[in-house]
């Protein structure tokens, strides 16, 4: 009789069990679809904007850092841009190649491009938001333009775009920086996770709060940049010249995107894992800044999305529930799929959505593991 009711508790007990994961599977399913069908979904609702018909002047500001290759290939299209009022400021930040001389030479051909420079100061490291402050404040402009080094735009009306955004209510205009194509299995992976990224945020920036921008292609109002306290609170902080300064000034109603093809810029992509994982390690510093709602939003869409992987995965070695999982767990994918192969038709990635099959699972594990080699590395300041 004892034994009966052991084997009856044990079968409940176990039945409660595959009950409690069932629900689970469907939370995290539920998650990923709002996810999806809401926020990521939410850039390719985005209409384009009305062009300012009279557009501003700009200044664009370059931080370079050992950049004489890329400045002397990247610069003049910058330089070169069709665009009526412009001027192009490079802060030239403690480098021991040639980019004083490249800047020199430039400047001879050039008299919309200015530089300074920042001696080299072994007592002093800084991060890149000392050079950009500099360039920022050096500015005769009131609306800035910011890029990389090693970044070119994709067509010479890359600043008539970008200025043209700009009108009375949007101080603050979002730009696509994607990478150069390149073979490889690591070219692939960088492509996509900034692609993918790049719709993420701009869905955020599209329904709840944006948070995050990329340096190499964004514009915003020199008030802003005056009456933010992240560049002088966070100095220290490796990363966040970009997305800590969206998150205290940016809000829907003063943020838009400018997504034209003819509006991105392309950057030259990591040669190897090493440099990509110390980007993305540098990258991650300033996440912990990010708004409660964000980081909690973030951390639930990466742990929901290894859920549905797992259970799925684990559903077919031991053949529970397989037909309902298999159901969700295709149409989860089949969501996934049309929502990036939409985006990727609007920022002219049109066969990047396919990665999303390979990278899917096995980019939260990359990322997770960087976060945590974070924790547990001495804080640097430095930028590269």
């Amino acid at each position: 009789m004892h034994s009966i009711t052991f084997i009856q508790t044990i079968n409940k007990l176990n039945q409660e069990i595959l009950y409690s994961l069932a629900a689970l599977f469907l939370f995290a399913w539920i998650f990923q679809a709002v996810h999806y069908l809401y926020i990521m979904a939410a850039f390719n609702r985005v209409k384009p904007q009305t062009p300012n018909p009279s557009p501003p002047p700009v200044s664009v500001v370059i931080c370079a850092k050992n950049e004489a290759e890329n400045l002397r290939n990247f610069l003049p299209l910058i330089l070169n841009q069709n665009y009526h009022n412009f001027q192009v400021i490079v802060v030239n930040d403690c480098s021991t190649d040639d980019t004083e001389l490249v800047l020199a030479k430039l400047k001879r051909t050039n008299q919309n491009l200015y530089y300074t420079s920042i001696p080299v100061d072994k007592k002093f490291f800084h991060g890149k938001k000392l050079a950009l402050t500099i360039g920022i404040k050096a500015a005769k402009h009131e609306h800035v333009v910011l890029t990389d080094a090693d970044c070119y735009p994709t067509s010479d009306r890359w600043l008539q775009n970008m200025a043209s955004s700009f009108t009375p209510d949007k101080k603050i205009i979002l730009g696509y920086g994607a990478y150069r194509k390149e073979k490889g299995f690591l070219n692939l992976l960088i492509r996509y996770e900034t692609f993918w990224n790049a719709v993420q945020y701009f869905g955020f920036a599209s329904t709840f709060k944006p948070f995050m921008g990329v340096g190499r292609n964004i514009a915003y109002e020199k008030q802003l940049f005056n009456d933010s306290s992240q560049f002088k609170n966070n100095l220290t902080v490796a990363s966040g010249d970009d997305d800590l300064f969206l998150v205290e000034m940016a809000k829907p109603a003063n943020t838009t995107i400018c997504f034209s093809p003819e509006n991105h810029t392309l950057s030259v992509p990591s040669a190897t894992y090493r440099d990509w994982e110390s980007q993305k390690s540098r990258h991650l510093t300033s996440s912990v800044f990010y708004p409660f709602f964000v980081k909690g939003w973030l951390f639930f869409e990466f742990l929901t999305r290894q859920i549905l992987w797992v259970f799925t995965f684990c559903s077919i070695i031991f053949s529970i529930f397989t037909p309902i999982i298999g159901v969700l767990f295709a149409l989860h994918i089949l969501i996934k799929l049309i929502v990036l192969n939409i985006s990727g038709k609007k920022l002219a990635e049109k066969q990047l959505f396919w990665a999303m099959l390979l990278f899917d699972w096995l980019i939260p594990i990359w990322i997770g593991a960087l976060w945590i080699s974070n924790l547990l590395r001495p804080k640097k300041n430095r930028w590269k």
